[in-house]
C-alpha cells in the first residue's frame, strides 16, 4: 500500500529537511488551506461556506472531456472539500449522480474523524461538457476524473485516504478501486449493485419472492395489481395530474408508458426505502380500498412525476450508463394477469432520448466483478438484508485480502456500518479506522468524531425509483 512509500518519501524530506533548514524557515507560518486549494492548476472556487471546526469549500476542477485526447477539450467538475486538519486522513465520496453543496459528513468520515472530498459526476448537471459527446460517458473516463482529482489534492492531505459512496456511489468507488489501485488505502461501498450478467435476474426474482413477511407480500402485491386493474380510471387523475403540473411523456413514449412504469416500482420502491414496520401504511384490503388510497400509495412510494419527461431528465447520465455498461434490472409479476401488464419492466433506452445513441457493453461489468472477486484489497461492501439492489452483490474470491461483505439485518437501501450485528460492526470500524491510519488504542473500535445530528447523514438517500 501508498503507506510504505510515504514513510520512505518522508524520510528523505526530512533528512533533506535538518540538514539545510532554518530558524526562520521552521517558523514560517502555513499557506491558508484556502490558498493551497486554489494554487491548484485548474481549481477555482465557486464559494466558501462556514461549518463549525470545518472549512467547507465548492469548487471546480477543469478536466479533460476525454482523458484519452486531452486536446479533445475541457469541461469543469464540481467538487467539495469538507476541510478538517491535514493532518488527518481523507475520505473520497462520490454518489454517483449531483454534488450536494451543503456541508454533510459520510460514516467513514466520522468514524475516521477526517476531511471529505465529494465529487460531482461526469455529465450531471453542471459538470457537463457542452456539446455532450456521450461516448464519454464511460466508467473508465469518470474513474480517471476521481484520479485526477486525488492526484491534485494528495500533495495537500498527505495521510492515508479511504474512497466510499452509497449505492451507486459505491459502485463508483468500486470502479475506481479497479482501475487506480494505488491510489486508496481503502474503500467502504454501501449498497452497490453489481449486475455482472445482465440478462440474468434470477436473484431478484428470489429475494421478492422472501423478503420480509408473506402478510407483507401480500399486501404489496394486492396494491400493486389493484392499480393495473383500475388503470384507466387512475390514468384520468393522473392526465389530469399532469396537465396541472406541465408535465409530459416524449421520452418514455405515452402517459400509459409511464402509469405502468410507476406501478411496477411499486413493490421494489417500498423495499429499498421502507422498514417492514412500514408495512401497516399499505392499504390492507386493496379489493376495497378507494382510489385515492391506491392513487396514494403508488404515488408516495414510486413517485407519479418521475417517469415524466421533468423527472427523467436530471437521470439521463444514469440511465445512458445503465443501457451501456452498467446493466438494469428486468423482473416479473407472477401475482398479476399477464394481460394486465402491456410493456413489463422497461429497459434503460426507453427512459433516455433517442437521439442520445446506447450500445451495451456485456464485458464492462463482467470485467469488475472478475476484478474484485480475484484482486480486492482493503475493500468493505455493507448491504441491507431487505434492500432490492443488494440481491446482486459484489463478493470476494480466494485472492482478495482483508475484504469483507457485510449485511445489516432487517435494513433497506440505507446500510450503514452502524447497523450491523455487534461482531460485524466492530470488525468494520475496526478495519476502517486501520486502512485510515488511526487505529484506536485499546478497547472496542467505535468513530473518532461524536455525531452531528446536522452535519451526519443517517438512512437511506431517498430517491424515486427504480434506480440505485
Amino acid at each position: 500500500m501508498r503507506g510504505t512509500l510515504r514513510w520512505l518519501l518522508a524520510s528523505v524530506l526530512l533528512i533533506g529537511a535538518l540538514s539545510t533548514a532554518t530558524a526562520g524557515a521552521a517558523t514560517a507560518a502555513e499557506p491558508d488551506i484556502r490558498e493551497r486549494l486554489l494554487s491548484i492548476p485548474g481549481m477555482s472556487l465557486i464559494e466558501e461556506k462556514p461549518y463549525p471546526s470545518y472549512r467547507f469549500f465548492v469548487l471546480a476542477h477543469t478536466q479533460p472531456v476525454d482523458h484519452r485526447n486531452p486536446a479533445a477539450g475541457t469541461f469543469q467538475q464540481r467538487l467539495t472539500v469538507l476541510h478538517k486538519d491535514v493532518s488527518r486522513p481523507t475520505v473520497f465520496y462520490t454518489s454517483g449522480y449531483g454534488l450536494s453543496t451543503t456541508p454533510s459528513r459520510r460514516e467513514p468520515t466520522q468514524i475516521v474523524d477526517g476531511n471529505q472530498i465529494s465529487m460531482e459526476y461526469r455529465f450531471f448537471t453542471p459538470s457537463r461538457p457542452v456539446p455532450a459527446d456521450w461516448t464519454k460517458l464511460d466508467i473508465w473516463q469518470a474513474a480517471t476524473d476521481q484520479h485526477r482529482i486525488f492526484e491534485a489534492l494528495e500533495p495537500i492531505y498527505d495521510k492515508q485516504w479511504i474512497s466510499t459512496g452509497v449505492s451507486k456511489g459505491g459502485m463508483t468507488a468500486t470502479y475506481y478501486e479497479r482501475f487506480y489501485p494505488r491510489d486508496m488505502d481503502g474503500v467502504v461501498a454501501y449498497v452497490s449493485p453489481n449486475d455482472a450478467v445482465n440478462d440474468e435476474d434470477s436473484a431478484y426474482e428470489r429475494f421478492f419472492a422472501g423478503v420480509g413477511t408473506k402478510e407483507c407480500r401480500d399486501r404489496l402485491n394486492a396494491v400493486q395489481r389493484e392499480a393495473l386493474v383500475r388503470r384507466e380510471p387512475l390514468k384520468k387523475r393522473y392526465a389530469a395530474y399532469a396537465a396541472e403540473n406541465g408535465y409530459t411523456f416524449h421520452t418514455v413514449g405515452s402517459l400509459d408508458k409511464a402509469y405502468e412504469a410507476v406501478v411496477l416500482d411499486y413493490v421494489w420502491g417500498f423495499w429499498q426505502y421502507s422498514l417492514l414496520s412500514d408495512c401497516d401504511s399499505i392499504p390492507a384490503d386493496a379489493a376495497h380500498a378507494t382510489d385515492e388510497a391506491i392513487w396514494d400509495s403508488i404515488d408516495t412510494i414510486a413517485g407519479f412525476s418521475f417517469y415524466t419527461d421533468q423527472g427523467l431528465e436530471p437521470y439521463t447520465p444514469y440511465y445512458y450508463q445503465a443501457g451501456t455498461q452498467l446493466g438494469s434490472p428486468a423482473i416479473h409479476f407472477p401475482h398479476i394477469e399477464g394481460e394486465l401488464i402491456r410493456y413489463g419492466y422497461l429497459p434503460p433506452r426507453h427512459f433516455v432520448p433517442r437521439e442520445i445513441p446506447m450500445r451495451f457493453q456485456p464485458w464492462a461489468m463482467r470485467d469488475v466483478d472478475t476484478w474484485v472477486r480475484h484482486n480486492a484489497r482493503h475493500m468493505m461492501f455493507v448491504y441491507g438484508q431487505n434492500d432490492p439492489w443488494s440481491a446482486e452483490r459484489f463478493r470476494v474470491g480466494k485472492g482478495a485480502r482483508d475484504s469483507y461483505v457485510f449485511t445489516a439485518p432487517g435494513a433497506n437501501h440505507g446500510a450503514r456500518v452502524a447497523g450491523l450485528g455487534d461482531t460485524d460492526r466492530t470488525l468494520a470500524t475496526a478495519r476502517i479506522l486501520e486502512w485510515a491510519g488511526v487505529a484506536s488504542a485499546a478497547g472496542r473500535p467505535k468513530p473518532l468524531a461524536a455525531f452531528d445530528a446536522e452535519l451526519d447523514v443517517r438512512g437511506g438517500e431517498r430517491g424515486l425509483v427504480l434506480r440505485p
